[in-house]
């Protein structure tokens, strides 16, 4: 094996030496011919004194009738059979691989699209490069890409990556199958490391291999203007001749995974469907990966990596009432008594983010500031939460003292608008008791409208300050007002 893959190092030196574009131009002439014809031969002899039986279905499509394979599912290191099985084709591969020590000249000499998984520019300059060698009508060889981002168990197809769809051209789906009773071939974020897998394999007599080759997807107008339903698509005819489901989970979510790990929550807290939420509600990967930081603060005393109702009021340093308890049904998507991951993205998103605007921010605080002074003092601030939360021996001194970063027993605007960016959950509390005044507000300016008794006193009813109504119960705010103002209102959970 050591003497193969030196050999084929040797001719990948000589193929590449003092080849003027590098990765920019396509090898021409003599030296294409040697990469093709020199490494899909030792390729071929490499898998087989490895031990590898490789079955192969399906009929290989042309250069012009394809450009692009499009492999799955992608199982670990075994990439090259497909490579060699094409005649050695151009590959989508990390741009860490190619400064491997000999390995690296053997990639570079198929001058491969590289991609960084961490740098969003460069999967921007990935996409143009395979739009442009896929469109350059034979000047550059087929492209062979694992559309997943990632190797996988082989149990379901994750999301496509747009890359292979973007071009707009006919692509081949190509299907990996391991046939075997011992599964040495399966390399994720769990289970046995690379280095394991390659001793497992070497110690079996045979290991089968089938590649099958389906027909060519040729694009219709519809899939060529929506480059995720094409990818849809395609994954959706492998995994039916594979006869596997598909699911929306993509390699940013295998990160997340790592990342709950190492945040000593369990793995699949990190499942959260990355791709889907990510696109309907506007989400970028570092920003969710800040709020499983918080998440896991919250959960960190639970069990399950789930946040419960304790949890949440601890967390809020608030006490379980019955207007916490219908904010955590807001958070509680399917009302199984607690809140993972996924559902507290999708609560943060909906509920509170939209909440925690610089308006809602600045009339909270005026509400807060009885006495207009530009500062909230603890009694202002006490009184105001045991309102909102409907509980009038509330001590609410804990919270204020984390609000109060100076220390000065009073809470600036800074102070209190910095808190509250931070804590976006509480929003959705404030934005509740300002309905509720403006609630009582029309509801007295009616009364004035109705009483001529009432117009016409010397005191008039809508002059009374916001901080001196009595709060009125109202989608369940406060729990002890009457039946008949709580049924002329609408459900919050629903809105």
């Amino acid at each position: 094996i050591a003497f193969i893959v030196l050999l084929a190092w040797l001719f990948a030196s000589i193929a590449t030496f003092r080849h003027p574009g590098k990765r920019s131009m396509p090898l021409k002439g003599w030296r294409r011919r040697m990469i093709q014809t020199t490494l899909s031969c030792l390729t071929r002899t490499l898998f087989f004194v490895m031990g590898f039986q490789v079955k192969v279905k399906g009929k290989v499509a042309s250069l012009l009738e394809a450009p692009i394979f499009v492999a799955a599912p992608h199982s670990s290191f075994f990439d090259a059979i497909i490579s060699a099985l094409t005649g050695m084709p151009s590959v989508v591969s990390r741009a860490e691989n190619l400064s491997t020590p000999i390995f690296g000249t053997i990639l570079s000499s198929l001058q491969p699209v590289s991609v960084s998984r961490q740098d969003p520019d460069s999967r921007k300059n990935t996409v143009t490069e395979i739009t442009k060698r896929a469109l350059s009508r034979g000047q550059w060889p087929q492209i062979l890409i694992f559309p997943e981002g990632t190797c996988t168990n082989r149990s379901c197809l994750i999301t496509f990556k747009q890359g292979a769809f973007v071009p707009q051209v006919p692509v081949q789906p190509v299907l990996l199958r391991y046939p075997n009773k011992l599964d040495t071939v399966t390399w994720t974020w769990q289970g046995y490391s690379l280095k394991e897998l390659c001793i497992m394999t070497l110690c079996q007599l045979f290991t089968r291999v089938e590649v099958e080759f389906l027909p060519v997807h040729v694009p219709t107008e519809e899939e060529k203007n929506n480059p995720i339903l094409f990818a849809n698509r395609v994954r959706q005819t492998m995994a039916t001749a594979l006869n596997v489901p598909v699911t929306d989970h993509t390699f940013e979510d295998c990160r997340l995974m790592i990342s709950a790990g190492q945040l000593t929550l369990p793995m699949e807290a990190g499942l959260v469907e990355f791709t889907k939420i990510s696109k309907k509600l506007n989400l970028k990967w570092n920003h969710v990966r800040e709020q499983l930081d918080t998440f896991a603060a919250i959960a960190s005393a639970s069990k399950g990596g789930r946040i419960g109702i304790e949890e949440f009021a601890e967390y809020l340093k608030l006490p379980i009432s019955d207007v916490l308890k219908e904010l955590f049904l807001l958070f509680d998507r399917n009302g199984d008594g607690t809140i993972d991951f996924r559902e507290y993205v999708i609560g943060l998103s909906i509920l509170c983010n939209p909440a925690n605007t610089e308006e809602t921010i600045r009339m909270a605080f005026k509400l807060f500031d009885m006495d207009e002074d530009g500062t909230i003092t603890a009694d202002e601030f006490a009184c105001i939460i045991q309102s909102a939360l409907g509980v009038p021996e509330l001590d609410v001194s804990m919270l204020f003292k984390e609000i109060d970063a100076d220390e000065t027993g009073k809470l600036s605007y800074d102070e209190f608008k910095d808190f509250a960016l931070k804590h976006p959950e509480y929003a959705k509390l404030f934005t509740t008791y300002l309905e509720l005044q403006r609630y009582q507000l029309d509801m007295l300016e009616e009364d004035d409208i109705e009483s001529p008794e009432v117009k016409h006193s010397p005191v008039r009813k809508n002059t009374i300050p916001v901080s001196e109504t009595t709060p009125i119960a109202r989608n369940k705010v406060c729990p002890e007002g009457n039946e008949e103002n709580n049924s002329s209102t609408s459900d919050k959970k629903d809105d």
